[in-house]
């Protein structure tokens, strides 16, 4: 069994631990833990995006959100600097805890800080693999996230939330989220994010 192979599955061994429940819409009687899902999603959509994606750039997807729910945004303040406090120390969480998990596997300590500095975004916009990782988490979204978000906030949040996921992508990324089968509300929100 490969190194990566093993890796992925520590990954989804560790993210099989959440307590929080989601089910799967093609699935619907069975609950998955969250981050376990999340992680299946963000590889498969990957795979599609960039079948030819490096082995590091397919380490980062699957532990995009690894063991998320040990740092809840409860723990920090409310507002937006509390916000950003919550994401920054959860990219750092995530590296550390992904590069943990890697040296056990023998990766280098070059590879862990590839893998790091990909889960925490460093260089987005110039580097072709964080690029392509943001545009991954956002179809992500799109796909699958957008239903449950929008149920929960208002039009005009949602609206804006779109716009700003559109602005991180790259125009591939744009091009492959216009391709998304979206139920109409959601499509009718993207629709005016866009017109926005």
């Amino acid at each position: 069994m490969s190194a990566l192979h093993q890796l992925l599955q520590q990954i989804d061994h560790v993210n099989h631990q959440d307590p929080n429940r989601e089910t799967c819409p093609s699935d619907p009687g069975k609950q998955h833990a969250k981050e376990w899902l999340y992680s299946q999603r963000m590889s498969a959509t990957l795979a599609d995006f960039a079948p030819d994606a490096s082995e590091l750039l397919k380490i980062a997807a699957h532990a995009q959100h690894i063991e998320r729910w040990k740092h809840p945004r409860s723990d920090y303040p409310q507002g937006r600097v509390g916000y950003k406090h919550w994401r920054t120390g959860l990219a750092k969480f995530h590296a550390e805890r992904t590069n943990e998990l890697m040296r056990a596997e023998g990766y280098s300590e070059e590879d862990c800080q590839r893998v790091a500095d990909l889960l925490q975004k460093k260089n987005l916009k110039r580097d072709a693999e964080v690029q392509t990782l943001e545009d991954v988490i956002c179809l992500v979204f799109l796909q699958h996230y957008l239903p449950p978000f929008a149920a929960k906030h208002n039009d005009d949040k949602v609206v804006s939330i779109i716009g700003k996921t559109w602005g991180k992508m790259s125009a591939r990324g744009q091009q492959a989220a216009l391709q998304l089968t979206l139920a109409e509300p959601e499509q009718a929100l993207v629709a005016r994010a866009l017109a926005g």
